[in-house]
């Protein structure tokens, strides 16, 4: 069952569609602006390093607009790996993620 996210007004445990959606729009435009930072800082000794803070930057982008078409098919705060509510708490900290936590740290192990 997905997270009800159809609401505009808030609700206890829930994340309305207007909250995921600033919270995504938050997540893009922070991630698009360091990346940005990342190019305009030019080659230096760190290059390698910064180069690999940009495409994991990019990475994220992806993720968040994976987590907006979610959003938009109505299976945002789902997790894909076991089909669990993923608790708002964890959507409002990571709003673009895939999985609930115990999912999540089972992927990374």
């Amino acid at each position: 069952m997905p997270l009800d996210v159809s609401q505009t007004g808030p609700h206890r445990g829930r994340l309305s569609a207007q909250d995921a959606r600033r919270r995504l729009e938050h997540a893009r435009s922070s991630r698009a602006a360091q990346i940005q930072a990342l190019l305009e800082g030019g080659q230096s000794a760190d290059g390698h390093l910064m180069s690999a803070q940009a495409e994991a930057g990019r990475r994220v982008l992806e993720e968040i607009e994976a987590a907006f078409a979610r959003l938009d098919d109505g299976s945002y705060g789902t997790c894909l790996s076991c089909s669990a509510v993923v608790p708002a708490e964890r959507l409002e900290i990571l709003p673009y993620t895939r999985y609930c936590v115990a999912c999540q740290n089972r992927l990374a192990t």
